[in-house]
């Protein structure tokens, strides 16, 4: 072959040469016509070198020449390779390599070829450029791109199936037959895998099974010069087959026993059935059914489809005194299994399910649930609404005790007594709720008279049927207002109303005046409404500016009902389009309800208690701090005594003999030192001693009158009314001698030596006066 090359190569030098030559000669022609030179052509070989040759450097490549014949010409090549790899004789014009060539790193240089005077370096010729072609070899072996290559195929696929692609490289000149042609062969695992010349690997089997087998490790060796023992190279491709769903599921034992209490709850978790299946989780889709056994209405079994368990559930409540044990078949089957690859022969996988059914003290079952009451609001004969009744399932049948837990609304309003009767403490007002809800508990009475801490529930619902007990009210608008100078007929306003009870769907309200003597008509609009309209027209300001006008609303309730509704409406001041110019401001009234009128009471009351204690200690302090006075401080006070004495026995504080010397003609008693003022009565025609005092207690007052930052020195003390249950009534002395009553008190004088000074006092002339 590589003869077949070499003389390829040799036909095409000439015609190479030639070409090269023409356009030499045109060049030359080109740049030397204006200097009418001589023509002068560059004579070479096609140059071409085999890459890798074996024979002792330097390689000869090929031979430059020129047409010029000068003795002094030189040859010279230039360019990136010149005088390195490529060296060239200066005389003759050969060219050689001093390395040997790889074709792979470079498949061909290009150089320029100069010839000049060895004497003055002139060029003789333009220069030409040329190049060196580099002819391949097959020395390179085929080198897969990859080491270790993946694929996957599903389990089970036909033969043919493609898996994957490897893929080598040949560094040699795809130009070149066989050089550079890739074959591929499996050289392990060939009896389950092939491979073409393309590098597409297939199944040669169908019957690859996942679960018997997941992975296959295959070896591919790839190479070159077809029909040849050339060189080759290998790579390990590793296959995975996937898996489909053709596989059942199978139960891990034949039985299952599981234990519950009678009490667990509807679609509780009685326990788990556990299956077996090969395929991987996606493909498992275990579905359980019943085949033999009649509690298909008791129980089902749900796939769980994490563990893809099978969960037993009650569908009803279990009864250990009904039924205590349960036995029954299920089946475990996958409908997703592709039956394209199901291996027959298989048996069916069946399991044997016993569920125990436990007892436990089970709490009170009610016999109805809910119940329903029903009333008339506000009907005093009303105390009993029913019963509700529970009974123990347990065998022991023990007694039930009802109580009351919830309540909505919350209050007193319904009340359940031990034995379960629903009763009405009062009659329930529809107005404040239209149902009443609560919930009753039942607990077991146990032996020993304790309640069990079991308990069950039942909801109670109470509808409250309506009664009319309330007439419609006035939906008040907002400000109805009219022009004074208002056509009659003119709309002012539309009412409405409102009525707490219910009102049937032929409910209506008729509407009218109190009265008709007013300025104002009602005209009925049947849809539950009215207008107020201007009746005459032309209301005057001066006269009234607010008109209140009584309407008159009723229902046609059993009875019927009524109410009248003050409506407020403003006279005001309009411009020529009837828009509203001005309107006098009223009061708007504030509603306060009966509970925020009682709290502001209460605020207010305990204020006047606080303040009242405030001034009594302020008073207690005030009468403490006059005790402590000096004797010079006494005499400009006017003192009272407010305690109760011990009687006519009781002189040690008080001169009493100048008291008893009122009475006696007006005698001077004689003076005894007193830490006190002593008051005496002087006779009536003595009147300096009087006139005296008179007139320093009016300066004393004066004075405390017009000094306003001074407490007052004259102090009056007032005794308290006392003695209402007595026959005697009060027993100050204060204001006796200007007292109008006509009581005679000589019947002190009866009562012995302890009220003797009494007597003597109440028995002065209502005429004298006393001084002090």
């Amino acid at each position: 072959m590589n003869h077949l090359i070499l003389l390829f190569s040799l036909f095409l030098a000439p015609a190479f040469a030639d070409k090269e030559s023409q356009k030499t000669n045109q060049n030359f022609s080109s740049n030397n016509a204006s200097h009418k030179r001589l023509k002068r052509d560059w004579i070479w070989n096609q140059m071409h070198i085999k890459e890798e040759i074996d024979t002792p450097l330097p390689h000869h490549v090929g031979k430059i020449t020129s047409s010029v014949r000068n003795n002094n010409a030189k040859y010279i090549i230039e360019g990136e390779y010149a005088n390195t790899i490529f060296k060239v004789e200066e005389t003759s014009g050969d060219v050689y390599a001093f390395e040997r060539l790889d074709r792979e790193k470079k498949a061909e240089y290009e150089l320029t070829a100069l010839i000049i005077d060895r004497r003055n370096n002139q060029s003789l010729e333009p220069p030409s450029k040329f190049i060196i072609k580099v002819y391949d070899i097959n020395d390179n072996v085929p080198v897969f791109v990859q080491k270790v290559f993946n694929g996957s195929v599903p389990e089970m696929s036909p033969v043919g199936t493609s898996v994957t692609k490897v893929t080598a490289v040949d560094a040699d000149d795809p130009t070149v037959t066989g050089h550079a042609t890739v074959t591929y062969q499996v050289i392990k695992g060939d009896e389950y895998f092939t491979v073409d010349d393309s590098g597409v690997i297939s199944t040669t089997r169908a019957d690859l099974d996942r679960e018997n087998q997941s992975t296959y490790e295959i070896i591919v060796k790839a190479k070159d010069a077809p029909g040849s023992s050339g060189d080759s190279s290998t790579a390990t491709v590793i296959i995975t087959l996937t898996d489909i769903n053709d596989n059942f599921p199978v139960f891990k034992h034949p039985s299952f026993h599981f234990k519950v209490p009678e009490n667990i709850s509807v679609g509780g978790e009685v326990g788990r059935v556990k299956v077996e299946d090969v395929d991987e989780p996606q493909h498992r889709n275990t579905k359980y059914s019943f085949v033999r056994g009649d509690y298909r209405d008791t129980f089902e079994i749900v796939a769980n489809p994490f563990t893809n368990e099978g969960i037993i559930r009650p569908k009803k409540p279990l009864d250990f005194e009904k039924v205590a044990e349960y036995r029954f078949d299920i089946e475990a089957t996958d409908p997703t299994v592709d039956l394209r690859y199901f291996k027959s022969g298989g048996s069916r996988s069946i399991s044997t399910v016993t569920i125990e059914v436990t007892d436990v003290d089970e709490p009170p079952v009610f016999t109805k649930l809910p119940y329903e009451f029903k009333v008339r609001e506000n009907d005093p004969e009303i105390r009993t609404l029913g019963s509700v009744w529970a009974h123990d399932p347990d065998a022991a049948k023990r007694k039930i005790r009802f109580i009351r837990r919830r309540a909505s609304p919350n209050g007193d309003y319904i009340r359940v007594s031990d034995t379960g009767i629903i009763q009405l403490p009062k009659p329930l007002d529809r107005e404040f709720s239209s149902s009443y809800n609560i919930t009753v508990a039942a607990q077991e009475i146990l032996e020993d008279g304790r309640l069990s801490d079991r308990e069950s529930h039942a909801q109670v619902h109470v509808i409250v049927t309506d009664e009319n007990d309330n007439a419609p009210e006035l939906v008040y608008p907002e400000e109805p207002r009219v022009c004074e100078n208002a056509a009659p007929g003119k709309v002012i306003i539309r009412i409405s109303a409102t009525d707490k009870d219910e009102i049937s769907p032929r409910g209506f309200f008729r509407y009218s005046l109190a009265t008709e003597d007013s300025n104002f008509s009602l005209v009925e609009n049947y849809d539950n409404t009215a207008n107020i309209t201007v009746k005459y027209g032309q209301f005057n300001r001066e006269l009234a500016k607010i008109h209140y006008l009584p309407v008159i609303i009723s229902d046609n309730g059993d009875p019927e009902l009524s109410s009248t509704n003050t409506l407020v409406i403003s006279v005001c001041k309009c411009n020529e389009k009837g828009n509203f110019t001005f309107c006098e401001e009223r009061a708007k009234q504030v509603g306060v309800s009966i509970q925020a009128l009682v709290a502001i009471f209460i605020c207010i009351f305990t204020i006047i208690v606080i303040t009242l204690l405030i001034l009594l200690r302020k008073r207690h302090k005030k009468d403490l701090s006059g005790l402590g006075r000096n004797v010079a401080e006494i005499h400009e006070q006017l003192v009272t005594y407010d305690e109760e004495g011990g009687g006519e026995m009781d002189t040690t504080s008080y001169d009493v003999s100048v008291l008893n010397s009122v009475r006696k003609n007006g005698i001077k008693p004689e003076a005894v030192p007193s830490p006190y003022a002593q008051v005496q009565k002087p006779p009536g025609n003595i009147t300096s001693g009087a006139g005296e005092m008179e007139m320093m207690i009016e300066v004393k007052k004066d004075e405390a009158d017009n000094d306003r930052d001074l407490l007052p020195y004259d102090t009056l003390h007032i005794y308290g009314y006392e003695g209402a249950e007595s026959i005697a009534e009060s027993l100050s002395s204060l204001e006796s001698g200007s007292s109008d009553s006509d009581i005679d008190y000589d019947f002190l004088n009866d009562w012995g030596p302890r009220f003797k000074m009494l007597a003597e006092l109440y028995g002065s002339e209502p005429n004298e006066d006393f001084v002090y």
